[in-house]
């Protein structure tokens, strides 16, 4: 959830934390602080509010310093304030932390902590994880990477932190379970950098380690980087890996917001998805991953999809493509119901994992326990290097690059890019698709980029239909078919960045409460494609419009029907059924976007929403 950065090396800190900062705050925004370290001086600025209220707090302070990190917050652990803002030090002044994650035994912790003479100004838990590890240093009379290992082996939660010692200035203690954390590489081990992702150090460094899980690192100025097991102090190597960003992907690039960025890179992002696994001269789908464990998915007695939100939706449009493709029976699970349940399964399963940011926590924990059962998992994420890429048996990148607007958009078509591309590659294996319908399906597949990017040249119509109903209460969107995971997600988009009440349904479902809503003054978004049971939804859309509601209808180019019965029509091209949600999801992005920005609403930084959400 929370966004930490930090520096250690020849330059000074204070910039490259800030501007590291400024590019996490997708992940939280509700605080943030930084220290800094310079001739035996500890130096703590935090505030409530955004970066932009930090670097005004810090004009009073001082920042110098070689050495020095930084946090965002997503509060989970006491209400945002200037006091529950990190980093935290503890009681001697001594230990100072930042920490993204959750400690859920701080409270028994925190009791003992108070018998023994602590005492706490704040209400979190990551105050009582820097005074546990100042405890754990005096009672061991031990360094700080043996009290920092030995306090970690003590809590249950999850975490990533960074952690400071003025006794011993000349290092940096990291480690993570759950959360995620990069660490950057400078010529001849001159410099470090670390932050919850590669972003905030992409212009200095190109080499980059992730720390797994239960590892703990440490951070010397011209040495090598020492990684150990937390539980039993092993030696790891680290594995440096070359960072594949830029950093033009990281800006906005003339967009007034990184989601108006991110809706338009979607023709160039399902392209670069497609590049080397869609061959349409050559008539196949390549993909290693699906094709070194062909046998497993032909073979499979069933799918199981698990994620969450945006890319719970995907996996809901993966199982029409799926079902229809494969003739494989496909379950859609929320990953925070699949973990608490006791699910049924076997060795005969996939589980696919469906993932932004591959850090989810409740699909990382969904995933653990499916590989307990013995299932094959099978993860699709956008981030190299993280977690579920790390933990799945097998797994596709998207290749969307770095989407930083939280609404998720761009993540959302390139994450039914590759679900799409592997239900038609074992469609194809076992037959159940002819070979006519497989080379139809990939020249068809192969089209979306180019009609995406001709259904954005309807942005001002779009706008002007944001602009009639900016001040709507409510919203209800209707579909069918492929079409019905579409309407979810364009409600889910509406409410998360204009907050305005919106809720996705089954066209066919309205007549089972939702018809009691409409009025006059209630806007309808119906997708009404010609190809998916278009009769029927335009059979709704008339008892809708019996009953005065407003009608937004996504219709197929040259409809005439809909039109003459929709207050407002949005065409798309002509596609295939199963490819219809590519097409029909970008209008919802846009039309979301657009009511957002005109109620005044952070696009970008929705409240209280944060991009990866790595607590339960």
């Amino acid at each position: 959830m929370c966004g930490i950065t930090g520096y250690i090396g020849f330059r000074q800190a204070y910039p490259i934390v800030i501007k590291g900062l400024q590019r996490l705050e997708y992940r939280g925004y509700d605080s943030a602080g930084i220290v800094t370290y310079n001739n035996n001086d500890v130096h703590v600025i935090k505030t409530k509010g955004k970066v932009s209220d930090l670097v005004e707090a810090a004009k009073t302070g001082s920042t110098t310093g070689t050495l020095g990190f930084g946090h965002t917050r997503w509060a989970t652990h006491g209400v945002p304030n200037d006091v529950n803002s990190h980093p935290h030090v503890s009681n001697s002044g001594n230990i100072v932390i930042v920490h993204n994650g959750i400690i859920e035994n701080y409270d028994s912790i925190k009791q003992e902590l108070i018998t023994r003479g602590y005492t706490f100004e704040s209400d979190t838990d990551t105050e009582v994880l820097v005074n546990l590890i100042e405890d754990t240093k005096k009672k061991n009379n031990c360094l700080l990477g043996k009290a920092v290992q030995i306090a970690l082996k003590n809590v249950i939660g999850a975490y990533a932190i960074a952690v400071f010692d003025k006794e011993k200035p000349d290092e940096i203690i990291i480690a993570r379970l759950g959360s995620p954390i990069a660490i950057g590489i400078g010529e001849d081990n001159n410099e470090f950098f670390f932050a919850s992702d590669a972003s905030p150090f992409v212009e200095f460094t190109k080499n980059v380690i992730y720390l797994d899980d239960e590892e703990l690192a440490i951070l010397k100025v011209g040495r090598e980087i020492k990684i150990h097991k937390i539980n039993d102090d092993s030696p790891v190597t680290p594995y440096v890996q070359e960072l594949q960003l830029n950093l033009e992907e990281i800006e906005k690039g003339g967009y007034e917001h990184f989601m108006l960025k991110e809706i338009h890179e979607q023709p160039d992002a399902i392209r670069d998805t497609f590049r080397g696994r869609l061959l349409v001269n050559e008539g196949i789908v390549k993909m290693g991953s699906v094709e070194n464990h062909l046998a497993k998915f032909t073979n499979a007695n069933r799918i199981i999809i698990v994620a969450c939100g945006t890319s719970w939706h995907a996996g809901l449009v993966a199982e029409y493509l799926f079902e229809d493709f494969t003739r494989i029976p496909v379950e859609v699970e929320y990953a925070s119901e699949f973990r608490y349940r006791n699910p049924i399964i076997t060795r005969n399963d996939i589980v696919i994992a469906i993932s932004q940011s591959g850090e989810t926590a409740d699909t990382l924990a969904a995933i653990k326990l499916a590989k307990s059962k013995g299932a094959f998992v099978f993860g699709v994420c956008n981030v190299v290097g993280s977690s579920i890429a790390r933990e799945t048996d097998s797994g596709a990148y998207t290749h969307a690059g770095p989407e930083i607007g939280v609404a998720s958009t761009k993540a959302f078509t390139t994450q039914m890019t590759v679900l799409a591309l592997m239900a038609l590659r074992v469609g194809n294996a076992k037959g159940t698709l002819s070979q006519s319908m497989y080379q139809n399906y990939l020249q068809e597949l192969s089209l979306i980029p180019d009609k995406i990017a001709s259904l954005l040249k309807q942005n001002d119509h779009i706008k002007e239909i944001a602009a009639i109903y900016k001040d709507s209460p409510n919203c209800l969107y209707l579909g069918r078919g492929f079409n019905f995971p579409v309407a979810l997600e364009g409600a889910l988009k509406l409410k998360e960045i204009s907050y305005i009440h919106a809720e996705g349904y089954p066209a066919a479902e309205m007549k089972h409460g939702p018809i009691a809503l409409i009025d006059e003054n209630m806007p309808i978004v119906v997708i009404a494609t010609r190809k998916g049971h278009y009769e029927k939804v335009v059979s709704n859309i008339q008892e809708i419009k019996s009953r005065d509601g407003k009608i937004i209808a996504i219709v197929t180019e040259g409809d005439t029907t809909v039109r003459d019965i929709a207050d407002h029509v949005i065409e798309i091209p002509e596609t295939e059924e199963a490819f219809t949600p590519f097409l029909t999801t970008i209008p919802l992005q846009l039309l979301s976007y657009h009511i957002a920005v005109m109620r005044g609403c952070n696009v970008d930084q929705p409240r209280n929403l944060a991009k990866s959400v790595t607590v339960e």
